[in-house]
């Protein structure tokens, strides 16, 4: 992969200008409040997912490796803070809101259960009849209505952009529940570009930091990684700067320096080519309003074809050497089983999990709310109370003393 640059010519950036959502132009909140005074509106709505309880929760939510397998993995917060990095990043330099990127970014994985994709995939399977569950749509109704922090509205009462932002994908049944936020599934059309790029700083951090956490936890080689040719580029570089150097010096650190140094050069290769890339479409689109960008017929924020080729080949190789392995495949058939087991408890005993105990109807909807909301090792403390016995993938793990659910 070539490194592109963009050129930093100020004069160029006005040509987009008008791609950028702002104060002047944004569609506002669901219910009027009060301006924030000394912030922008897009700063308070970052400030609110950033105090939320869902926020802090994320702390122990998985990313590929459970919580408890070593505090130097990735969590879901340290996953959403480099997404951040990346999307603020990507933002400023195309001159378009830092602080609603910012928002997006730090908000996109509010709605994710515990144990990552498994545990969604595990609760999607316990709310077949009732709706189903998918993390994009939990994300908004958190903050639409789960977050519990203001005595004038459920919620967060966020801005429509950021909001917009957090629903990446929806289905056409759902989206015509939405109103407003749902009728670009419905026509077609594309989010801001803010929201593009929390999309694809999403994608870019997700490849490179499992990247990273697979060398780490040994379940990935170097050596099969070098198929990847972003990959064998970076380390050819690393050892033409500086193999010489760390050949004399002890192993572990010298493993340590090569992988830290590929996967940064990886994820700047990345960057820049994005970054370059959507320059150029948003010059040619030339846009004087953010609905220009989402009556485009296609995202404006995206990578060149090469770059975007090799994050397919980044997908495939991780599903088939990482996510698929059998190290991993069995915690996570572990982490299925503890969440089906707790939503059959849980709807069998409501007031196991709710003082005032909802109706049939929403029974099952404020199980998966409150299972959703779980860390992972609440939710395998709350296994083992429930079941009386550990789940054998995770023995002696479980709710840290003071710790629960809610907050």
């Amino acid at each position: 992969m070539n490194l592109r640059t963009l050129d930093s010519d100020p004069r160029r950036r006005e040509i987009w200008a008008g791609a950028a959502v702002s104060a002047q132009n944004t569609r506002g909140r669901a219910r009027s409040e009060p301006g924030p005074g000394y912030r922008s509106e897009f700063q308070r709505d970052r400030d609110r997912i950033i105090h939320s309880a869902s926020f802090r929760r994320l702390e122990y939510k998985t990313q590929v490796f459970v919580s408890h397998e070593g505090d130097m993995f990735r969590t879901r917060l340290t996953h959403s803070i480099e997404v951040a990095q990346i999307a603020r990043t990507v933002a400023r330099a195309l001159g378009l809101n830092e602080d609603l990127t910012e928002g997006i970014a730090l908000g996109h994985d509010l709605g994710h259960s515990p144990f990552g994709h498994a545990g969604q995939s595990a609760l999607n399977r316990c709310m077949q009849g009732y709706g189903g569950f998918e993390h994009n749509l939990q994300s908004l109704r958190v903050v639409d209505e789960l977050e519990n922090r203001y005595p004038d509205f459920a919620g967060l009462n966020l801005l429509f952009e950021t909001r917009e932002g957090l629903l990446k994908h929806c289905s056409q049944h759902n989206a015509a529940r939405l109103g407003t936020l749902g009728e670009r599934f419905l026509r077609g059309e594309q989010p801001s570009a803010e929201a593009q790029i929390c999309d694809l700083a999403d994608a870019i951090a997700y490849n490179h930091h499992d990247i990273d956490d697979g060398i780490r936890s040994g379940l990935l080689a170097i050596e099969q990684l070098t198929v990847l040719e972003p990959f064998a580029e970076s380390l050819a570089s690393f050892e033409a700067g500086y193999g010489a150097s760390t050949a004399a010096s002890d192993d572990g650190r010298a493993r340590t320096l090569k992988r830290h140094f590929v996967v940064r050069r990886m994820i700047n290769l990345f960057v820049s080519d994005l970054i370059a890339t959507a320059s150029e479409h948003l010059e040619a689109l030339a846009p004087t309003h953010p609905d220009a960008v989402r009556a485009h017929a296609a995202p404006v924020v995206r990578m060149s074809a090469s770059a975007w080729t090799q994050h397919l080949e980044f997908k495939r190789f991780l599903m088939e050497n990482l996510y698929r392995h059998p190290r991993v495949t069995a915690r996570m058939r572990g982490a299925e089983a503890i969440l089906e087991t707790l939503f059959a408890h849980y709807m069998a005993n409501p007031r196991a999990a709710f003082a005032k105990v909802p109706t049939d109807k929403a029974l099952p909807r404020a199980v998966c709310d409150y299972i959703a909301g779980m860390t992972d090792r609440f939710a395998i403390g709350e296994y083992q109370r429930v079941t009386g016995h550990a789940h054998p993938e995770f023995p002696g793990v479980g709710t840290a003393p003071g710790e629960a659910r809610g907050a």
